[in-house]
């Protein structure tokens, strides 16, 4: 099976010669011009032969996109630190318009995947990531978020409007330049940020939206649910093709995980801990993923990014262990 057959059968739950394996990671700095994080993409890809390419743009694009101040964390991770906050107070949302196509982080982003394509070719999907909206209002307000969401739902209801429009129109931006898939990231539907009600009002019903809006149009999305205590009870019920959290940290398992959704399930590797060991380890992990899963509907894949400074023996023996 080629890349695309062997990914395309494992969100199908069909039996494939061997489980696709994808990790991916932050390159800061690089990830601020086009030609430098495309050469970066394309050599991390062609070091690791992963059965699909997540493009990772850089670190909290949509507050550079909204006039937020970013410089580099200086973290294992690769992300930016925010040096000014778009929103400062609860009237701030109301400034929050749709992002035109012509922006300057489109046209980046665009150039970026077309310089991908060009280098992988037709037989590597391609993934770009977008963030759900109120991950998107989340990266604008910092903290704050979660007060003013209480005390002013109605202003943060429009404005998470305004940013569904932007990740729909980034995402667009992506499949013409050549993604073939999206990498949708919600970074707050845990019970530790959220209430369920809150959850739901806030996060699923613009979530859904954004999908409704994007199917027909892409291959698959995957939709990674970041942090821990997520709710899962309705996320995995999204209409999408791939789910991805921390299965090592929080619940469900792998196996739960693959009981509950209808199409594949990505994990399986713990990023900050057991890929950081030695490779025995690693093989003993992966190995564990495919004996939950019976192998069936597993993309073995890490909770999120992968640490910059990650062992190359270790990220080698994750791929290998797959041919097992």
């Amino acid at each position: 099976m080629n890349k695309r057959e062997r990914l395309y059968a494992a969100i199908r739950k069909q039996k494939v010669d061997r489980p696709p394996i994808a990790l991916w990671r932050h390159f800061p700095g690089d990830d601020l011009d086009s030609e430098k994080l495309a050469r970066r993409v394309v050599e991390f890809q062609r070091q690791y032969d992963f059965d699909f390419v997540k493009v990772t743009p850089a670190a909290s694009y949509v507050a550079e996109m909204y006039g937020g101040g970013l410089q580099d964390a200086g973290n294992r991770e690769g992300t930016r630190a925010h040096t000014r906050r778009v929103i400062n107070d609860w009237r701030d949302w109301q400034d929050i318009q749709p992002i035109p196509d012509d922006h300057p982080v489109f046209k980046r982003e665009y150039d970026a995947i077309q310089r991908i394509r060009q280098e992988l070719g037709k037989d590597v999907p391609i993934m770009q990531t977008i963030f759900s909206p109120l991950s998107c209002a989340r990266t604008l307000a910092g903290d704050r978020l979660i007060q003013d969401l209480r005390e002013h739902p109605g202003e943060l209801q429009r404005a998470l409007h305004a940013l569904g429009t932007t990740m729909e129109r980034f995402a667009f931006n992506a499949t013409y330049a050549g993604a073939d898939s999206l990498f949708l990231a919600t970074q707050v539907a845990s019970r530790d940020v959220l209430t369920p009600e809150e959850s739901r009002a806030f996060g699923q019903a613009y979530n859904l939206t954004l999908i409704n809006e994007l199917r027909g149009h892409v291959d698959f999305v995957l939709l990674h649910v970041h942090g821990e205590n997520i709710y899962y009870e309705h996320l995995f019920k999204y209409p999408v093709q791939i789910v991805n959290w921390h299965d090592r940290k929080t619940p469900p398992t792998l196996q739960e995980g693959k009981r509950l959704f209808d199409g594949a399930v990505a994990g399986g590797i713990d990023e900050w801990g057991v890929l950081q060991t030695t490779p025995e380890a690693v093989r003993a992990q992966v190995q564990d993923a495919l004996t939950q899963t019976d192998g069936i509907g597993l993309i073995v894949a890490a909770g999120c990014v992968i640490p910059m400074d990650t062992p190359e023996e270790n990220i080698r023996a994750a791929r290998a262990a797959v041919e097992l």
